[in-house]
């Protein structure tokens, strides 16, 4: 009885060895393929703070305004950015206000204007993303921006423009405590 149960246990022993070295040989499972670099760069839409993947594109506030309108953008946003179903687009203080205090606003929140511009580019409009043109994206852009006092109405943006907008948020944002090892943790973390 006992060899009988050693002899399983090798045996099981050695299809656990076996199975992981056939795992670790084996280089695919029969699905699928390599993508291509034409493929992934197709993918490969994210853009950066410094705006170096911008698309070439022009906006303006006035021109996003229509679009916000004309795009119906207003049906889930509001007329103005303000009391649609979907979150808020302007803040109702002012920059006087702190800038936590004024909301989860996007164009006042968002470390970079680049990434306003990323964010309606991928995302919007709901049902259809990505399927704005870079100078409506751009317009859409300027016109978040300046119904938030974040650039002047007449502000144009392009790729060059838009990654040197300052942002309310400026250096605020994700800034860490200090916290050195050892210490206790911050109050009010919940584990």
């Amino acid at each position: 009885m006992g060899t009988h149960r050693f002899l399983a246990c090798v045996a099981l022993l050695g299809s656990f060895l076996g199975a992981s070295v056939f795992a670790q040989s084996s280089a695919t499972y029969g699905v699928g393929r390599t993508p291509t670099a034409e493929e992934l760069r197709a993918l490969d839409i994210s853009i950066g703070p410094d705006g170096a993947e911008l698309p070439p594109g022009r906006g303006t506030a006035k021109e996003g305004a229509h679009l916000f309108a004309s795009k119906g953008c207003a049906a889930c946003h509001g007329a103005n950015g303000t009391g649609g179903r979907a979150p808020e687009l302007k803040s109702k203080d002012g920059p006087d206000v702190e800038t936590w205090e004024r909301g989860r606003i996007l164009p006042i929140r968002a470390p970079f204007a680049t990434t306003v511009w990323d964010y309606i580019n991928r995302a919007m409009p709901l049902g259809r993303e990505g399927s704005l043109k870079p100078d409506e994206v751009y317009s859409l852009t300027a016109f978040l921006l300046s119904l938030n006092q974040v650039i002047p109405e007449d502000q144009v943006l392009d790729a060059q423009s838009l990654p040197k907008i300052k942002m309310p948020i400026g250096d605020k944002y994700a800034s860490l405590p200090d916290w050195k090892p050892k210490t206790r943790r911050l109050k009010g973390y919940p584990y």
